[in-house]
């Protein structure tokens, strides 16, 4: 861990991470821990401790642990493939669609399953919303690219009462 003015370094077993601090906020490093203090009282200076805290949290569980998100295909027809540097989503489209890896992104199929893996957490779920709003889900049948365990509401189709008969 390496902290500058408005920069923390921090570094474990799966990589590196740099979060950039609001200028209210001081970092010190103590006991091998980060503490974040206020430097000057604001209106919005404990929002701003709140937000740099989970920051400096979330890179520090990403380089420790890392962070993964699934999505689920579901759709007669429907397949996704790692190709290259990139994910390749065949979705019902008159083209495959191909969505490029960003650096500290992996991409790995399971059946029916992307998982999409890193340790920086806004690019992991960044990432998962891009290749959802592919295709995201159906009301009517149910068909698209769903987080694992997103549960879609389901509507009722058309009815044929009263038809006419003529």
């Amino acid at each position: 861990m390496k902290i500058d003015e408005i920069n923390i370094l921090i570094k474990g077993p799966k990589g590196e991470l740099k979060v950039q601090v609001r200028p209210e906020i001081e970092a010190n490093i103590q006991d091998n821990q980060i503490k974040l203090n206020i430097k000057e009282q604001s209106k919005n200076s404990n929002a701003y401790w709140g937000l740099s805290r989970a920051l400096v949290a979330n890179a520090v569980h990403g380089v420790s642990e890392g962070y993964k998100k699934e999505l689920e295909i579901q759709g007669v027809g429907y397949r996704a493939r790692v190709e290259g540097n990139g994910l390749v989503l065949e979705m019902g489209f008159s083209h495959p669609v191909e969505l490029k890896t960003p650096e500290g992104i992996e991409f790995a199929i399971e059946k029916n399953i992307i998982i999409v893996s890193g340790i920086d957490k806004q690019l992991v779920g960044e990432m998962a919303a891009q290749i959802r709003a592919v295709r995201p889900p159906e009301p009517y049948k149910g068909k698209g690219i769903r987080y694992v365990g997103e549960i879609v509401l389901r509507k009722a189709g058309k009815r044929a009462e009263g038809a006419v008969k003529t």
